[in-house]
């Protein structure tokens, strides 16, 4: 089967510096097809392939987690921070429009805590490498949902 609309993808991927510094691998299944899932330039990459293709792609910041936002940067005062979140630990906000935004705990120093909404790896660029190890149809609920349920996507 081929990589097209509505198709549940697997892939073993490893992500990397550009200069193949291991950051991330494992295995992956999301919905082909413009639902956000994985990076543009890698669905792209992959439409119309099937099983066994192999990808390596050189990922700007753009076409990874995106450069980073400032914005995303804040500092509370730590009275106005939960109890029991420690260094590394995140905490739901929002952004200045809004948005929901998962926050990771930076520091805590005296009264202020340091917080960044940004991916770990905003502002990188990267080396993805893939390789497809299942395509099928997706399920009505899955194109709803937007989302692969099951082994390796998400589970509800």
């Amino acid at each position: 089967m081929q990589i097209t609309q509505d198709t549940a993808v697997t892939l073993k991927y490893q992500i990397t510096t550009p200069a193949g510094k291991p950051l991330d691998s494992g295995h992956l299944s999301y919905l082909h097809g413009g639902y956000d899932n994985i990076f543009p330039k890698v669905e792209a990459a992959l439409h119309g392939q099937a099983v066994g293709f192999a990808v390596k792609l050189d990922l700007s910041a753009d076409d990874a987690f995106g450069e980073r936002d400032e914005s995303l940067v804040r500092v509370i005062p730590k009275s106005s921070f939960p109890p029991g979140v420690k260094v590394g630990g995140q905490l739901q906000g929002a952004d200045e429009d809004g948005q929901p935004c998962v926050f990771n705990v930076m520091k805590i120093k005296g009264p202020e805590v340091h917080l960044d909404g940004n991916h770990a790896l905003a502002g990188q660029a990267l080396r993805f490498s893939g390789t497809v190890t299942d395509v099928r149809a997706a399920t009505a609920e899955e194109m709803a949902h937007r989302h692969v349920h099951g082994a390796h996507g998400h589970q509800h």
